[in-house]
C-alpha cells in the first residue's frame, strides 16, 4: 500500500527516489517548478531532455504523459517529467490532470522508484484552482495500482497548497 504524505517547502530540496517536474511540453525548461528543477538540477537534465525531444518527442511532450530523465545535482536519480493541462472553466480536461498523476506513478513503477515527490501540478501558470487540483491528485493517486512506490509525497509550495492537500482523504 501506497503511503500519501505532505510536506511544504521546495520540492528541488526533497531527497526521493524521483521527483515529478511539472513540465511544459517542450521539455527544455520555463518557470515554476519547471524552472526550479531545471536550474537546481544542472544542465544533465536539459541535455538529456534535449536527447527525448530529438528523438521520440519531436513535437514535444503531449499532456497527461510522462516520461523520466536523470536528476542531475537533485538528491533523486530520475525526474519524471508530466504536462499539466491549462484550466479552462468551459472545458472538463481533469481526466488529462489525473493522468499525469497515473503515468507518472507508471513511470516510477517501471523504473523502481520507492518513494516519488510530486508537486500540485497545473496549480501554477497554469491556473487549475487549488482545492480541485488537490481533489484530483489525491484520488487519482490513492486510486493508482503501483507495486515498487511506497511512498508518494505532494511536495506544497505554500501554506495555501498545503491546506488544500490536506482538506483530503489520504
Amino acid at each position: 500500500m501506497t503511503t500519501v504524505t505532505l510536506v511544504q517547502g521546495d520540492i528541488t530540496r526533497q531527497s526521493a527516489d524521483a521527483v515529478v517536474n511539472a513540465a511544459n511540453s517542450s521539455l527544455l525548461g520555463g518557470g515554476g517548478v519547471d524552472g526550479a528543477i531545471h536550474r537546481r538540477g544542472g544542465p544533465a537534465i536539459l541535455a538529456e531532455c534535449r536527447a527525448l525531444r530529438a528523438s521520440r518527442y519531436g513535437r514535444g511532450l503531449p499532456t497527461g504523459q510522462a516520461v523520466a530523465t536523470t536528476a542531475g545535482e537533485l538528491d533523486a536519480r530520475w525526474v519524471i517529467h508530466t504536462v499539466g493541462p491549462v484550466f479552462s472553466p468551459t472545458e472538463d480536461r481533469s481526466a488529462l490532470l489525473a493522468s499525469c498523476y497515473r503515468e507518472s506513478l507508471r513511470v516510477a513503477g517501471e523504473l523502481g522508484a520507492r518513494t516519488v515527490a510530486f508537486p500540485a501540478i497545473s496549480t501554477g501558470v497554469y491556473r487549475w484552482p487549488m482545492e480541485d487540483a488537490a481533489r484530483i491528485a489525491v484520488g487519482t493517486v490513492r486510486a493508482a495500482r503501483t507495486t515498487a512506490v511506497e511512498e508518494v509525497r505532494f511536495v506544497l509550495f505554500d501554506e495555501r497548497a498545503y491546506a488544500a492537500f490536506a482538506a483530503q482523504p489520504r
